[in-house]
């Protein structure tokens, strides 16, 4: 609705109240005068009238800013997420009944200021205190009505009766691009969900003044956007956010506990936060260095030597996979290929590593 519109229904909420008290009490004012007997002025018609023009010309001084306080206030609510909402209409109700309950008696005496002017104060008070009493204690609310509100608090549920499995989607692995391969292979199975704070995060690295950084974030958005095209595998997005959180690895975590969803990322920290919290996830990292070939003791391989170890002597090659080759008194051979005999292989959370020297020919 646009302001004009708000403006003019607020005019005439203003004349209609206008009318209903000009008949009302003008009666009493004109009495107060000493002109009460004037028919012409002293009758319902014109009484309405006057009272209608006065808070017109009231609406004209107070409009705008009413306009402007509704509009605040509208804005204020929509940023809430539905049950901040559901649970201060509730507290509200509740305290306008009981205030209501309280001025029964009031209502039944003679004077304006304990029949009218006490319950409306009354009301104001107690609705007051119930939207805030609703909102601010939503934790112990949501432990009160756990099963009544389970559903009504989270965008998915993850109930016997919903066979989806969840699999979320973090900016990490979207970066990287590799998650569009693994779906195509079919080894992923559910529905990927992606929380709109991840898009937002590769927007905002896609938007960065650093071209880098600029390439990363829309390559991930590009994975996303075909993703979506292709259809290779059910994808949703998740507008549920957690505006206490400010990281988002963290909002990760509690979204796939309120899913009971896996985290697909590449991230070797949050993968270790990710287990530390209980949660289920899959590591596509753990995933590639299982598939790479195993080396065998005395298995022979061809390698560049690319730098210095970091012990005496060693130099450093890499395998095609990225496999970290480290090759015993390589260090004077720097940039030479060589053939060298694999000694041993170690696989540690970083990937696999293997040990060799150098084939004297």
């Amino acid at each position: 609705m646009k302001i004009f519109d708000r403006y003019t229904v607020i005019q005439l909420i203003f004349i209609i109240i206008g009318c209903a008290l000009g008949i009302i009490y003008l009666p009493l004012l004109w009495e107060v005068m000493s002109i009460s007997s004037l028919e012409l002025l002293n009758n319902g018609f014109t009484n309405s009238i006057l009272g209608a023009i006065i808070f017109f010309l009231l609406s004209l001084i107070f409009g705008k800013r009413i306009v402007n306080r509704l509009t605040k206030m509208e804005q204020y609510l929509s940023s809430k997420n539905p049950f901040y909402i559901l649970m201060g209409t509730i507290g509200m109700i509740i305290g306008l009944v009981l205030a209501i309950l309280i001025s029964i008696v009031l209502f039944r005496t003679q004077y304006f200021i304990t029949n009218t002017l006490i319950p409306a104060l009354l009301m104001i008070v107690f609705g007051y205190l119930g939207f805030v009493l609703g909102t601010t204690r939503l934790n112990d609310w949501n432990k009160l009505f756990h099963f009544s509100i389970k559903k009504a608090t989270n965008t998915f549920t993850s109930n016997k009766t919903d066979n989806k499995s969840y699999k979320i989607l973090d900016t990490n692995i979207l970066i990287d691009g590799r998650i569009y391969e693994v779906i195509k292979t079919g080894f992923l199975e559910g529905t990927l969900l992606v929380p709109k704070f991840v898009l937002y995060e590769l927007q905002y690295i896609a938007d960065s003044s650093d071209s880098a950084k600029r390439v990363r974030g829309r390559r991930g958005l590009d994975i996303l956007n075909k993703l979506q095209t292709e259809n290779i595998m059910p994808i949703e997005m998740t507008s549920k956010d957690y505006e206490d959180i400010p990281e988002v690895d963290s909002k990760l975590i509690q979204l796939a506990k309120s899913v009971d969803g896996e985290i697909v990322t590449n991230d070797y920290n949050l993968n270790k936060v990710i287990k530390f919290q209980k949660v289920k996830v899959l590591n596509i990292n753990e995933l590639a260095n299982s598939l790479k070939p195993s080396y065998i003791p005395g298995e022979h391989l061809d390698v560049m030597i690319l730098k210095k170890g970091t012990e005496r002597n060693q130099g450093v090659a890499y395998l095609d996979d990225g496999t970290m080759v480290v090759v015993e008194e390589g260090k004077n051979s720097l940039n030479k290929r060589l053939t060298v005999e694999v000694t041993s292989a170690i696989q540690t959370d970083a990937g696999k590593m293997i040990f060799a020297k150098i084939v004297n020919n």
